[in-house]
């Protein structure tokens, strides 16, 4: 299977991180894009907002803007595997998603296993006794923020390991 010219690893991408920029977590829903946002030094992520989705291109304008606002270097995009390591048709509608915003930005996306990121972020805000309607307006930038910050520990780690 080709992949797509704007897919990277997360080792790929350190050679393109100016001094300060910043990654960029998705959590792709159907309904839903939750946003999550690096610190300038990408050791901490943070929630950043949700994009209620409505047609592609006004998606994909949104997701670049916020890109933009927020100096982003790189995406990194959750990806629904199955329990088994398998992809589904989640899974596939996100790589769908990344192919379709090839020629749109040229920004690359890096995938990351989200397997159960939205339960663990679920569990800790019932944890937190947050109401069923808190936990709907927050969840999906919540598990964006899940997401990347798996994606930064891994990059922390990998830099260290390097040298960098």
């Amino acid at each position: 299977m080709a992949v797509a010219p704007n897919v990277a690893t997360l080792e790929e991408i350190i050679p393109r991180l100016g001094r300060f920029s910043r990654l960029m977590g998705l959590d792709l829903g159907t309904k839903t894009i939750g946003l999550g946002l690096s610190d300038v030094e990408r050791r901490l992520a943070s929630p950043l907002e949700t994009i209620a989705r409505t047609k592609f291109s006004e998606d994909a304008r949104r997701l670049i803007a916020a890109a933009d606002k927020h100096e982003t270097a790189a995406f990194v995009i959750g990806l629904p595997l199955n329990m088994d390591s398998s992809e589904g048709p989640r899974a596939q509608a996100t790589r769908a998603f990344v192919r379709a915003m090839a020629p749109l930005d040229p920004r690359p996306f890096v995938f990351w296993d989200e397997r159960l990121s939205t339960a663990a972020v679920t569990r800790a805000l019932i944890d937190q006794d947050a109401s069923r309607a808190k936990r709907g307006a927050v969840v999906d930038r919540m598990a964006a923020a899940y997401i990347l910050q798996g994606a930064l520990d891994r990059l922390q780690a990998i830099m260290r390991a390097s040298g960098a």
